[in-house]
């Protein structure tokens, strides 16, 4: 029995292609969560995203196999792209019926177009993509786009309509007890670039102390980066069960009929919240609400900022997202651009050691001159002088 799985892990190993244990999830962010380097990750993921690409890289998964279409064509979104260029395996197309033919930690194997399963027979096909295939369909997707850009006008348009209540006079936006008024307010989400974000901007949250939301994961990612999130905000299906107990505020994204299903998770943890229901992303949320509590400046990590993004996420509601940058105005400033132009203010340790270079460097210059030598004697005597007048006071 021994020897015969010896030979088969042998046979398995060289074989051609990647071969690996299968994690399957038809959330890309939930399956990012349980992933080890090698593993080979089964998705349902249309259009993969910017975000979705760069987790499964940094997972250093040893292929993707999609059950839908990487790139649909409905716009030049930018994960596939990141996948290969990253040298990870990636089939498309497999179809939804691969996650009944498989179960979760069988090995597997991916040669080419094909999945093949613990006992090496095909169980799913699809379309194998490489860096000619995917530059192919981004050049497609991106002759469509005027097509997109007329329906994110029109899911604009509509949501303005929604919740212009909100956006013009900050109706629905509830009351907190963190203090936010005439502060800064750092807003946090797990996307683009948010780990070397919030690194570029420690001298700016030691200086400012601003207000630290974590938008869902965001606050797991001030956690990992050494901070204490002030607020977290979002539906929670992404924040940790160890940050919700971290003490602080919750703000639970509901639904506009007032439906919130991440707060049951929030209660069963024993942890008080608030709901905000809003049509918005949990981000905008976050950034309406500080507006509307007084914030000075808001400085934003993460979170989508360009068309590109906005259509990278293919959602109608980044609509929310244009219409709430609108709002904000100058108040909202990008991590990046607050990392390129702020200068650290001289820490009170820096200007201790100032000082004492400077008395060093007068001692020294006092030492080495004639002068200097002159004025030194006169300072001893004198000191001499004191003592001399201390001893014949308490004789």
């Amino acid at each position: 029995m021994r020897i015969g799985t010896l030979r088969r892990s042998r046979s398995q190993e060289a074989a051609p292609g990647v071969s690996g244990t299968v994690r399957l999830d038809r959330r890309t962010k939930n399956l990012t969560k349980r992933l080890r380097p090698g593993d080979i990750a089964v998705i349902d993921h249309v259009d993969i995203d910017r975000v979705s690409a760069d987790s499964l890289v940094a997972a250093k998964v040893g292929a993707v196999v999609n059950a839908a279409p990487s790139i649909s064509g409905r716009y030049p979104n930018l994960g596939p792209e990141i996948l290969t260029t990253a040298g990870i395996p990636l089939v498309d197309g497999v179809g939804k019926e691969v996650f009944a033919a498989l179960k979760e930690g069988a090995q597997v194997r991916v040669e080419g177009n094909t999945l093949y399963g613990p006992d090496g027979s095909a169980v799913a096909e699809g379309t194998e993509q490489t860096p000619d295939t995917v530059a192919a369909s981004m050049a497609e997707a991106r002759a469509g786009l005027s097509t997109q850009l007329e329906a994110f006008a029109t899911n604009t348009m509509e949501y303005m309509k929604r919740e212009r209540a909100l956006l013009l006079d900050g109706v629905g936006v509830p009351d907190v007890q963190t203090k936010i008024d005439g502060r800064h307010v750092l807003v946090v989400v797990r996307g683009y670039d948010y780990k070397e974000d919030l690194q570029a901007l420690r001298s700016y949250i030691r200086d400012y102390r601003p207000v630290l939301v974590g938008v869902d994961g965001g606050a797991d990612a001030l956690v990992e980066a050494g901070y204490q999130p002030d607020m977290i905000i979002g539906d929670m299906d992404s924040v940790s069960d160890h940050v919700l107990r971290s003490g602080a505020e919750v703000v639970v994204h509901a639904y506009v009929d007032g439906r919130a299903p991440g707060l049951q998770r929030v209660q069963d943890l024993g942890v008080d919240a608030i709901t905000f229901p809003a049509a918005a992303t949990s981000e905008d949320i976050a950034m309406l609400l500080a507006d509307e509590k007084g914030a000075k400046l808001i400085v934003a990590v993460g979170t989508h900022a360009t068309l590109v993004e906005f259509l990278d996420k293919g959602r109608g509601g980044m609509a929310s997202t244009f219409l709430t940058r609108l709002r904000l105005g100058g108040k909202l400033v990008d991590a990046k651009g607050v990392s390129r132009l702020y200068r650290s203010r001289i820490s009170t340790g820096a200007l201790i050691v100032l000082v004492l270079a400077a008395l060093l460097a007068i001692v020294v210059a006092l030492a080495v001159t004639t002068a200097g030598r002159i004025y030194l004697d006169l300072l001893v005597d004198q000191w001499d002088s004191f003592v001399f007048w201390l001893e014949n006071l308490f004789s």
